[in-house]
């Protein structure tokens, strides 16, 4: 295992909403009324079956809750551990599920004030996404501010597959709102479920649809950047979390490859592709799908072109390494410094 650096931030951790009535206190009268009448079941999962073995490590699991649903033992397997410093959590609450944009706006401003209650006024060393109902920007935007003014909130979260690619002006307002309040915006892998997860059709098991987000996030970040949204906010950072990243070098050449033919058809587009993912985009380790060797992984380091790139994260309670191995074999001391401490800062401005 490389060397674990004291002091790391963790850049993704998931807080699980235990059940609905553990947002009864911080729902509006209206809401919780209309829960009730209605009997709603429970939005906890967006992306990972409940019993899947990505879900969680066995000893991470919580006989009868959802795992990530206990503070004691998110300290007890995440961050003591790990010797964290920070640990961003990152809730993958349903609220993108709900075709009522009035009902995603109560349930994100719901979901972001039962973090601060529960999680972030009880452990000093958890910051937090603000959770927003991307259904409608102008509600989005409204939850941004409201959050902005508590420094324990660092990033803004979205979904890799909404209703249509996240590039696209209807998002804009998002973007700028972040900008404004010197938020990153965090794209998490996970579905609203519109839409199929692949370009040809909906697949028939589990396996291909975690296997897609990949492919998701490369449709994503080509959209971010031939829309032309690093030029219209030059200063937002995007992390892609939980995406995997040895996709992203061929992908860059690619792309890079079709925008020099291409410019005229985007001319806003004024640098190339990888020199914008190297000043603005970002991307955490885990789940690390690197070559099997560590010769092969330092080749790899050197067609990421930087060393900036990468974020520290365990994902969990998801279980995307084994035992303590968070990170992968072969990095130098310095490298894991960069990963785990000064590439999360920089990034994390609020941090």
């Amino acid at each position: 295992m490389s060397v674990i650096v004291t002091g790391g931030i963790d850049c993704d951790i998931h807080p699980a909403v235990p059940n609905l009535k553990a947002l009864h206190p911080y729902l509006s009268d209206h809401w919780r009324d209309i829960i009730v009448q209605r009997g709603m079941h429970e939005l906890n999962s967006i992306a990972y079956p409940a019993n899947s073995p990505l879900s969680s490590r066995p000893d991470w699991r919580i006989p009868g809750k959802p795992a990530g649903s206990d503070l004691d033992l998110l300290r007890q397997h995440a961050l003591n551990p790990f010797q964290t410093s920070v640990g961003i959590l990152n809730c993958l609450y349903g609220v993108q599920l709900l075709f009522s944009e009035d009902m995603g706006a109560g349930f994100a401003r719901a979901v972001n004030d039962w973090i601060v209650g529960e999680w972030l006024n009880k452990e000093p060393r958890l910051r937090a996404s603000i959770v927003v109902p991307a259904q409608n920007p102008d509600m989005a935007v409204d939850e941004i501010n409201r959050c902005a003014g508590d420094k324990r909130f660092v990033q803004v979260l979205m979904l890799v597959m909404g209703d249509m690619p996240l590039g696209k002006r209807h998002y804009w307002p998002i973007y700028a709102a972040a900008e404004k309040h010197g938020l990153p915006i965090g794209i998490h892998a996970g579905s609203a479920y519109r839409h199929p997860v692949t370009p040809l059709g909906w697949p028939s098991y589990y396996t291909e649809d975690y296997a897609a987000q990949a492919a998701a996030f490369q449709q994503a970040l080509t959209s971010l950047i031939c829309e032309g949204v690093f030029v219209k906010y030059p200063d937002l950072k995007v992390v892609l979390l939980e995406s995997g990243f040895t996709w992203l070098p061929a992908h860059l050449w690619r792309l890079t490859t079709f925008w020099r033919g291409l410019r005229m058809e985007i001319p806003w587009v004024d640098r190339s592709p990888a020199e914008i993912v190297r000043n603005n985009v970002r991307l955490t380790i885990q789940p690390c799908d690197g070559p099997p060797t560590e010769e092969m992984f330092q080749t790899l380091m050197e067609h990421m072109d930087s060393d900036e790139l990468l974020l520290f994260s365990t994902d969990y309670p998801h279980w995307q390494f084994e035992g303590e191995d968070v990170l992968p074999p072969g990095l130098s001391r310095d490298l894991v410094r960069k990963i785990m401490i000064d590439n999360p800062r920089a990034t994390y401005l609020r941090l």
